[in-house]
């Protein structure tokens, strides 16, 4: 099978690479380029482990074709922030107990640092609807929720007096 040439910008670097038609993004950001933050869960789009952000749009990475996203910009959660410097995402998840096993964190902060982007205020309906496709097996959500809640008020906060 013949391989594709393709070009990604992934967490603000760009990356040349060749796959095969039918190699999922999820594969090439996990076992070409080393990111092993999105997670593959079901492989079926139901749980959300594998989310990143793709062209400003949250999409499950294990069903889209690596060649589908050829020229685009994604970011995993290695691009939100990092243990020297976390995300105010990251640092609610973890003042808030967001996570347990942590298996569904990153899919879950990466969606969620997109719904902040598309509604920075978001009420908890809206933050549990904007949710729903990312799956938690442990935490019952309550926490998520008032994590990104926390954030979304952090992060408005810190815009308000950046004005």
């Amino acid at each position: 099978m013949s391989k594709t040439h393709i070009k990604l910008t992934v967490n603000g670097k760009q990356h040349e690479l060749l796959a095969e038609p039918r190699q999922l993004l999820i594969h090439v950001l996990r076992e070409e380029l080393g990111l092993t933050g999105p997670h593959i869960g079901c492989e079926t789009t139901h749980c959300g482990a594998c989310t990143v952000d793709l062209d400003g749009k949250s999409v499950k990475s294990c069903t889209v074709f690596a060649a589908q996203a050829n020229g685009a910009e994604v970011t995993t959660i290695e691009g939100l922030g990092g243990p020297d410097g976390l995300h105010v995402l990251q640092q609610m998840f973890k003042e808030h107990h967001g996570l347990q096993c942590g298996f569904c964190t990153p899919g879950m902060i990466t969606r969620a640092h997109r719904l902040l982007q598309e509604n920075p205020d978001p009420s908890e309906e809206e933050v549990r609807f904007g949710m729903a496709g990312n799956l938690c097996r442990c935490t019952g959500y309550q926490n998520i929720v008032k994590a990104i809640l926390a954030a979304a008020a952090e992060m408005n906060a810190a815009k308000e007096a950046a004005q």
